[in-house]
């Protein structure tokens, strides 16, 4: 079946949540993903940032795929990059270039926002994200640091 690739809007809630649940199902994660979802309000304003890309990716009625990422403008020079965040195909449509048609649209807003790179982070030992993005891109060994925010 026909997979075809789209940057939502601000008037794009209900693809969103579709997306969110996608993400929970690939990740294990549906209390994250769904338990505490914003109001429509959040994410028609969040859609509607130019801070934010979501790419869905649909076959026939359903969000097979998904993909969030960040503009994140640069202060030395007047461009930005896009970091995604999180991407995710649902199981029974892996391994059929939905995640590169995913990219391949990302690449395509980059362009559109004039970024100068895209970047992605993988977790060691998730293999299939290696490959893809080993695939697409050049790897760099960095180190990632979670710094906590203290709340009273």
């Amino acid at each position: 079946m026909e997979v075809s690739c789209t940057v939502l809007g601000g008037d794009d809630d209900d693809i969103l949540r579709e997306m969110l649940a996608v993400f929970g199902r690939a990740f294990d994660d549906m209390d994250r993903y769904c338990g505490k979802q914003p109001n429509r309000a959040y994410h028609q304003r969040l859609l509607a940032s130019d801070t934010f890309i979501a790419i869905a990716a649909v076959s026939g009625n359903s969000v097979v795929g998904a993909l969030a990422a960040y503009e994140l403008r640069k202060f030395e020079q007047a461009v930005s990059e896009i970091y995604i965040y999180d991407l995710a195909v649902e199981e029974s449509h892996r391994r059929r270039g939905v995640s590169t048609a995913m990219i391949e649209t990302l690449k395509c807003e980059a362009r559109r926002r004039s970024a100068s790179v895209i970047f992605v982070q993988a977790d060691y030992g998730d293999e299939l994200a290696i490959a893809l993005y080993t695939k697409l891109g050049t790897r760099e060994d960095v180190m990632h640091f979670d710094i906590g925010v203290d709340t009273d």
